[in-house]
């Protein structure tokens, strides 16, 4: 019920002239019309606030409901203060840090499982892929070995070499076998590829070491090892039953250097080569070149071997 401002008027009239009639009232009387005095004052403030309309043309709430004369429950305004600016500027910061927290934690994750991949890639690679047969070296001297033949030859002609056919894809045994080799880390990149590939030799995985150490010998020709691992790649093919795919590597590797570390046992692994084709001629050839070119080595680290090579060709 909305009240007029003459309304409004005459409700504050009756109640100042209530309050002189209980003026004129006895004392015995006073205590008990004083609450009701400040009742209808509570209910005129209360017409105050539901006639006249506050600044924003609202109307206040009452204090007091008219119809029961019970104090209205003041409605608490809703919400919370506004965050002065350094705190909205620390919480955008923790933010901040927080996903670049989960961005570093994810790209580490990334990069591992790339490198896993990476290297998975590359074991499926050296096991997968057809060993490739040398250019052999044009020999100067009294020793010389078998034309293989260049490698586009052979890969196109396989029946005219020894090489044996591989398949197209390696069996779950063969590369749990090589995942099984695991690859040096020691920050010598040389060293390491040379280490790889000898570890894969000494596991048996000879097309494996082959393609390792063909990698080796071409990417680190000046490598400290080089010497070991020219000798060692002509085992790879020796051991793998291709005399004359590993007999340029030996000879490649005593040409290239005589006083390589292993340039005197790739000439008695040249004789191996040679006897294992039957040629005897040749083998006998590269012994005489052994024995005039390391006297010391024919009675000392290399007897047995020298011996037992001599037995085999027939030599005199």
């Amino acid at each position: 019920m909305r009240f007029t401002r003459w309304q409004a008027s005459r409700a504050v009239l009756a109640a100042l002239a209530m309050a002189g009639v209980l003026a004129a009232a006895g004392p015995a009387a006073a205590q008990d019309e004083a609450a009701r005095v400040r009742k209808l004052e509570d209910q005129v403030r209360a017409l105050q606030r539901k006639v006249f309309p506050g600044p924003d043309g609202k109307f206040f709430a009452p204090e007091v409901d008219t119809s029961n004369n019970q104090p209205v429950q003041q409605q608490q305004p809703v919400g919370i203060p506004a965050a002065t600016p350094l705190t909205d500027l620390l919480g955008r910061l923790d933010s901040i840090e927080a996903q670049l927290n989960r961005l570093t934690a994810r790209s580490e994750v990334n990069e591992n499982a790339i490198s896993m991949i990476e290297d998975r890639l590359d074991k499926l690679e050296a096991a997968g892929a057809p060993a490739t047969a040398a250019v052999p070296v044009q020999p100067t001297g009294a020793i010389e070995v078998p034309d293989a033949g260049p490698p586009a030859v052979a890969a196109k002609n396989p029946a005219k070499t020894n090489s044996p056919t591989r398949p197209a894809a390696p069996s779950a045994a063969r590369l749990a076998k090589v995942q099984a080799v695991a690859k040096p880390d020691t920050g010598n990149a040389g060293d390491d590829e040379y280490s790889y590939g000898f570890r894969l030799w000494e596991a048996g995985l000879y097309p494996e070491a082959q393609q390792q150490l063909k990698l080796y010998v071409d990417k680190y020709p000046n490598d400290p090892k080089i010497s070991y691992g020219r000798n060692l790649l002509g085992r790879a093919y020796l051991d793998d039953k291709q005399p004359k795919a590993a007999a340029p590597y030996f000879l490649e590797n005593y040409q290239k250097d005589p006083n390589g570390a292993r340039a005197p046992d790739s000439l008695l692994f040249l004789a191996e080569a040679m006897v294992a084709l039957k040629d005897n001629t040749r083998a006998c050839r590269a012994l005489a070149e052994f024995s005039d070119k390391y006297p010391a080595l024919a009675t000392g680290r290399l007897q047995d071997q020298y011996d037992r090579d001599r037995k085999q060709a027939g030599c005199k």
